[in-house]
């Protein structure tokens, strides 16, 4: 198919819900292979305010949820639904929680190498797999490695002051635009899809716009 639609994808590499929803939507695609999508990922910080340094992570889910119950409470969820999509995430080795901003820098500059979904593949193994702290510069050279980057180079960006008011500047003006929580999917530029949606509604999303383009006359 040569006509392409966009698909802007607002995520948190620390997210739970956009490492179920980028799932979902990677069966989708693998079941229609001939998709229209071309990807493009987005920076939005969970925590725009975590210190640069985050924080431990027992600390950051008690403050956030009142409490170890509250935090299990609002983590259930997040639990069942990540066993669905077949997902294994070690909740109980993660010992900080990150300030995502470098993560953000990282999958920017994958994407001018035309490799940012692998990057974001990278840090959601990384922090929810293998229960590594992704604001933490030599995981994020490691990453930037495994994806074909030059992790020399990544590390020297990553020390400097290298696209942070840019990354900021997208995240503020996403939520400017009513973006309030991730993932949010924005198909065509034009139609906003919130949350993890399960892989048989985007199917029918992509189904329902190869029928568009073939019905259009050809640009």
């Amino acid at each position: 198919m040569t006509q392409t639609v966009k698909l802007d994808i607002m995520s948190d590499p620390i997210c739970p819900w956009c490492y179920i929803g980028k799932t979902h939507l990677d069966k989708a695609l693998a079941a229609i292979p001939d998709h229209p999508f071309v990807i493009e990922w987005h920076p939005f910080q969970l925590n725009p305010d975590m210190p640069d340094n985050g924080m431990d992570r027992r600390e950051y889910l008690e403050r956030k949820f009142g409490g170890k119950e509250g935090a299990v409470r609002a983590y259930a969820p997040v639990v069942e639904h990540a066993e669905n999509a077949g997902l294994k995430i070690d909740f109980e080795g993660m010992k900080r929680t990150p300030n995502t901003l470098d993560a953000h820098r990282l999958i920017h500059w994958a994407g001018i190498e035309g490799k940012q979904t692998e990057a974001v593949d990278a840090l959601f193994d990384a922090y929810f797999v293998q229960a590594r702290d992704i604001g933490d510069h030599e995981v994020l050279g490691d990453i930037a490695d495994s994806v074909g980057m030059d992790a020399a180079v990544v590390l020297k960006l990553l020390k400097s002051d290298a696209d942070r008011s840019d990354i900021s500047n997208r995240d503020s003006h996403s939520r400017q635009m009513g973006v309030n929580s991730v993932p949010t999917f924005i198909v065509a530029n034009q139609h906003a899809v919130p949350g993890a949606q399960p892989p048989e509604m985007w199917e029918r999303v992509i189904a329902d716009i190869m029928s568009q383009l073939e019905a259009s006359p050809a640009n």
